[in-house]
């Protein structure tokens, strides 16, 4: 049985499109795709509560816990597919995936969320994670601008995480006694599984995001070299999705629950472990070239949506929510973002 580099030489260099239909079925692919976001989607969900639970366990408060080890555990798809990727020597899959994930997450969950049910801003941790959501984007975007992700900028972007964290967690514990997103995080976070249970569910989870993120890179890589796209263009049509829906289950039914602060706190400590996780796993494990198309659009929208999101949800009218008026906005943009994407490949190969 081919290994999945021979296939990839067998399609680039046998010039016969029969033959190449034969070594690439898509109907294989798409189905190896689907395999691998289930297995990623459950795991995930598997690995939070087994990383919750455990935490928990071991006495951590929840605030504590939700602000780092489930901020962690939820932005894992995106981490396994990262470090994947990079290491089978396609880090533009783990580029594309973490800025495309951030698109989706602002644009599609939080502009869904909204439009469902407004969401309430009542956390002052989650306003002080806002300006730190900014900041990283800045900062990745800095990083960006010679056109070369290198090792040193892997090791950067991985500080600069644990030192978000440590911040965020320090100032989340001060106010903790009167932040409602406090009850949030107690409301979610199990209190009736066992040590034990607590750790087979974290290995178990760990275990389907694995081999869910090495049949999803296993297959994006021949999807882009069937289609010929770039890979980035892949990780943020394709990927971003898959990997961002679990963001969109659990920012929907907290907003249902009137769990806002998780609704939209979930969203932006996922989109800075995007940022500094996954790009600086990618960038540490394979230093590459940026592709032109990146600085050219796509990291410009993800800094616009950015801003767009700091100045919603700046308290400037005193109603401290994200209206549906501002949730149609959102998702309006991020339907004609991946409109053009699409539209511009299609042109290309036309």
């Amino acid at each position: 049985m081919l290994k999945a580099s021979q296939r990839l030489a067998l399609i680039v260099y046998d010039s016969r499109p029969e033959r190449a239909h034969k070594t690439t079925p898509m109907l294989g692919n798409i189905l190896e795709v689907i395999a691998g976001l289930v297995l990623l989607i459950w795991g995930a969900d598997r690995f939070v509560h087994g990383a919750a639970a455990t935490a928990r366990n071991l006495g951590i408060a929840p605030l504590l816990i939700g602000l780092t080890v489930v901020a962690f555990a939820t932005s894992a798809p995106e981490i396994m597919v990262s470090a994947d990727a990079a290491l089978r020597g396609a880090p533009g899959l783990a580029f594309g995936n973490a800025i495309g994930s951030n698109i989706v997450n602002i644009g599609l969950v939080l502009g869904c969320v909204a439009i469902i049910r407004p969401i309430e801003l009542r956390s002052a941790t989650l306003r002080r994670e806002m300006p730190a959501l900014l900041a990283v984007t800045l900062l990745t975007v800095s990083l960006f601008l010679d056109s070369y992700l290198s090792r040193i900028d892997g090791v950067v972007m991985l500080t600069g995480l644990v030192i978000v964290m440590i911040w965020l967690a320090r100032l989340g514990m001060r106010t903790a006694p009167s932040d409602p997103i406090k009850a949030d995080f107690e409301a979610e976070i199990p209190t009736d599984v066992t040590m034990r249970m607590a750790i087979i569910w974290l290995l178990i989870g760990l275990a389907a995001l694995l081999v869910g993120a090495h049949l999803l890179v296993d297959a994006s890589i021949e999807m882009a070299v069937y289609l010929g796209v770039s890979e980035v263009v892949i990780g943020i049509l394709f990927i971003a999705l898959g990997t961002s829906l679990p963001e969109l289950a659990v920012s929907l039914v907290s907003a249902l629950k009137g769990e806002y602060g998780l609704a939209i706190g979930n969203i932006v400590g996922s989109n800075i472990f995007n940022l500094l996780a996954v790009i600086g796993v990618a960038a540490t494990i394979a230093p590459t070239a940026m592709a032109p198309s990146v600085l050219s659009l796509h990291i410009f929208v993800m800094v616009a949506f950015t801003l767009v999101l700091f100045a919603m949800t700046y308290d400037y009218d005193g109603k401290s929510e994200l209206s549906r008026i501002e949730g149609i906005a959102l998702l309006l943009a991020f339907i004609a973002y991946d409109t053009y994407v699409v539209l511009q490949n299609v042109r290309m190969h036309a």
